[in-house]
């Protein structure tokens, strides 16, 4: 069968283990492979089934705690006047709220300038329509908070100042239809771009160990750093917020890490950075996760689970999502497509499994789907360096798109640790054609160790559509990437059954 053949047909056919004679095979040359390569997607049918009714579980029983009608304000504790900075007053109305047994504090009053506000059980912080929370930009005024229990994340990268900051606490609540304006513009707060340390950049919010966290309604916009991390917490209920966070470097929206019981749904979300993350720094099982009804638009990674990823993070289910890179109306510091749109990585130990993802849609990305089962093996300092971890059970159902770009999706693990079992099913995606050849297969290295984003290769991947390597059981059901016009490389290359 030629390649212009192999690019207009839709496929349906699965791929075994391996490589075959140590390169990659065209996808037709995969089609009259042995029996043994037959598709077998019984398991994907099955975790429809569960991630179904963990879902409707989650709905059922994750809701907003009941907040007492108690409520509290900055005004009623103390000196505040215009232009002055709040820090005080609002702190002093938590402690209030939490030793009355919970209840709101409202900032409802125009403007209020604040650093560090730590959070206590039992308080709901609104910011009110028509009132705005400005991060004070003196960095004098985030006092280091660092984790009571050590992870990844703090031992590796340092990241121990935020603006809102709660650890330990249950029943705690942001939300409310004013603005919390992170004011984090590179002016305000320098810093190079890393995946190591940030100094002098604070989070806006960071919630650590924490049970019954609720964070609906509030707008968001520019952080120093990442907007929002909530670490090895239960019963995460993230609902209705709007985040721009196109300021500075490692512009994150939204990183939920090693959490249970979490929902993120009606969320609109416009990152420099990765805009949903998932991680595993906090060492801890991250399971039971429903993402819905949201969009998410990213220069770096729409949708991500990395890279940190030292613990087992498996039964999660994205549906009804839109996803890719900002659209020309939208703010973007750096105006390009989201460099991934789904990319779901491991590379540090741990596990990712049972993970399905249906009815997306995928715009403006370079490379709609990403896999990459990697070794860099980054832990506390203090211990023992893991080996390569398990990603498997995947699942990509009814996705579709268009106005992605040229390199091209691809999946790959290395030759010591193959990904496993992933169905593409209903999958319809528009790509730009490249105006030069693609990389050869047998150039491009495992690189276990590099850091990894979907450009961590080449611009150009081999196959416009789809490349994979060092992955077990790949099924391919009516599957279709679109080039926008002539490609002269084939829209699927992949490895072969061993025959």
């Amino acid at each position: 069968m030629n390649g212009r053949h192999l690019q207009r047909r839709r496929m349906t056919l699965a791929l075994g283990a391996g490589l075959f004679g140590g390169l990659s095979l065209p996808l037709a040359r995969a089609a009259s492979a042995p029996s043994s390569c037959k598709p077998d997607v019984a398991w994907a049918d099955a975790l429809r089934r569960d991630l179904d009714a963990m879902a409707a579980q989650l709905t059922r029983t994750l809701k907003p705690w009941p907040v007492p009608a108690r409520v509290f304000t900055p005004e009623e504790h103390g000196g505040l006047a215009a232009g002055m900075a709040a820090t005080a007053a609002i702190q002093r109305a938590v402690e209030a709220c939490a030793a009355a047994g919970g209840g709101t504090v409202r900032l409802s009053k125009g403007d209020y300038i604040s650093g560090t506000i730590v959070l206590r059980s039992g308080v709901m912080f609104e910011v009110a329509e028509g009132a705005r929370l400005l991060a004070s930009t003196n960095l004098k005024d985030y006092p280091e908070h660092r984790a009571q229990r050590r992870t990844v994340q703090d031992t590796n990268m340092g990241m121990n100042q935020s603006l809102i900051f709660a650890e330990g606490c249950e029943r705690i609540g942001i939300g409310g239809k004013g603005l919390i304006d992170g004011r984090g513009s590179k002016a305000n707060f320098p810093g190079e771009e890393t995946v190591g340390s940030t100094p002098g950049r604070p989070f806006i919010i960071r919630v650590i160990d924490c049970k019954q966290v609720v964070v609906r309604d509030i707008h968001m916009k520019d952080s120093p750093c990442w907007m929002q991390n909530y670490l090895n917490c239960e019963d995460l209920l993230v609902d209705g917020i709007h985040v721009e966070n196109q300021a500075n470097h490692n512009n994150d929206g939204l990183d939920i890490d090693s959490c249970r019981r979490v929902i993120v749904r009606n969320c609109f979300i416009n990152a420099q950075d990765d805009a949903m993350c998932f991680k595993g720094a906090g060492q801890r099982l991250a399971e039971n996760i429903l993402i819905e009804h949201c969009q998410f638009y990213s220069t770096c990674n729409a949708l991500k689970f990395g890279t940190d990823s030292q613990d087992v993070f498996r039964n999660v289910l994205v549906r009804n999502v839109t996803l890719g890179g900002p659209a020309a109306d939208m703010r973007a510091i750096n105006r390009r497509k989201a460099d991934g749109g789904i990319s779901w990585e491991i590379v540090d130990g741990g596990t990712l499994e049972r993970v399905l993802v249906h009815d997306i849609r995928i715009v403006r990305a370079e490379s709609p789907l990403f896999l990459r089962l990697g070794d860099r093996g980054r832990v506390q300092p203090e211990q023992k360096r893991p080996g390569p971890g398990v990603l498997r059970y995947i699942v990509y159902d009814r996705i579709s798109g268009d106005d992605n770009g040229v390199r091209g999706s691809f999946f790959t693990g290395i030759e010591a640790a193959q990904i496993e079992h992933v169905l593409l099913r209903d999958v319809d995606l528009g790509m730009a054609a490249a105006s030069e050849p693609g990389a050869d297969p047998r150039s491009i290295p495992d690189a276990p160790a590099e850091y990894p984003d979907p450009h961590m290769f080449q611009k150009v991947m081999p196959a416009y559509g789809l490349w994979a390597r060092h992955i077990r059981h790949l099924t391919l059901q009516r599957v279709r990437f679109r080039s926008s016009s002539k490609d002269a490389r084939p829209e699927v290359l992949a490895d072969a059954c061993r025959q």
